[in-house]
């Protein structure tokens, strides 16, 4: 795997199989704890994919489930890559776990979906605009913790023009509202719609605006999201990371992978991509109201 893509995906994808083959084989989990001489929780975190896992325990785990020789190969070479660290481990002390499996996952996604309505996302902003939030976000954190969780949000920004893997395709639909909520004055919020319309530029970003006379509208109850999808695993030794709609709150974050609840959140997508101005349109909405801004 790719320098800086880290282990999340492939933690996951192993965990998937092993759970698989585990159902396939008819064990249930107390059975194969049992056989193995591990404790429940240690296989439950291991096919939930929480962590590294060891070459020796993917051995052990496929031989008790019938599992092939050539597939058990394929899955050893998977347990070596959940050892790899993304850069974002660096700054544990500032990057919540929950937030920290979202970083692994945008890292490895060939293509991003997101709406927000509140604020810039995290991979536009400019430092004032970020530092401004976090201000507000984090009152209690000292100067440098603050500026650390500045600097993760800044370096997950070199996604956006990576060389390899390849950069994502990230298509974004912002609320009006978010280019009009001021955040760090005038100054910043014009330095920041100005760098969101140079970032429209690059070719694998689209930037959209839903604008406010689109009136009720189905993000209105959905929220800020982001739909991730993946490219297919290298040499097909296991099916793509299912996509994963990422929706966070205050405290944490929902990661939602069932086939009924994509299909919501597609069919919201649908409704938003239905409203949305063009790309041509949003570049001139964004310049109309930095123009405001201006004048105020």
């Amino acid at each position: 795997m790719a320098e800086g893509i880290g282990s999340t995906v492939p933690r996951r994808q192993l965990g998937r199989l092993l759970r698989q083959y585990r159902t396939e084989a008819g064990v249930t989990l107390d059975a194969a704890a049992e056989a193995l001489e591990y404790s429940r929780q240690k296989i439950w975190r291991i096919e939930c994919g929480l962590g590294p896992v060891r070459v020796l325990d993917v051995k052990a785990m496929c031989e008790l489930y019938g599992v092939s020789a050539e597939l058990t190969e394929a899955m050893k070479g998977l347990a070596a890559e959940t050892k790899s660290k993304g850069w974002w481990h660096a700054y544990g002390d500032v990057v919540p776990s929950w937030f920290e499996l979202y970083v692994g996952l945008e890292s490895a996604a060939a293509h991003l979906r997101r709406y927000d309505e509140s604020l810039i996302p995290g991979l536009f902003q400019t430092r004032q605009y970020t530092q401004a939030i976090y201000r507000l976000d984090r009152p209690q954190a000292s100067e440098e913790e603050r500026e650390r969780a500045v600097e993760v949000r800044l370096q997950r920004q070199s996604l956006l023009t990576r060389r390899l893997p390849a950069a994502p395709r990230v298509v974004q639909v912002l609320s009006e509202a978010v280019l009009r909520r001021p955040v760090g004055g005038a100054g910043v919020m014009h330095a920041q719609l100005d760098h969101v319309m140079r970032l429209s530029d690059l070719p694998n970003v689209s930037i959209r605006v839903l604008p406010l006379a689109a009136g009720p509208q189905p993000g209105a109850v959905a929220g800020s999201f982001v739909i991730l999808d993946f490219p297919p695993v290298e040499g097909g030794r296991a099916a793509p990371e299912p996509s994963v709609v990422y929706s966070e709150s205050l405290t944490g974050a929902l990661y939602l992978d069932k086939a009924d609840e994509l299909a919501a959140y597609e069919r919201v997508w649908k409704g938003l991509d239905a409203l949305a101005l063009g790309e041509a349109e949003s570049k001139d909405m964004i310049k109309r109201i930095t123009g405001e801004m201006r004048h105020d």
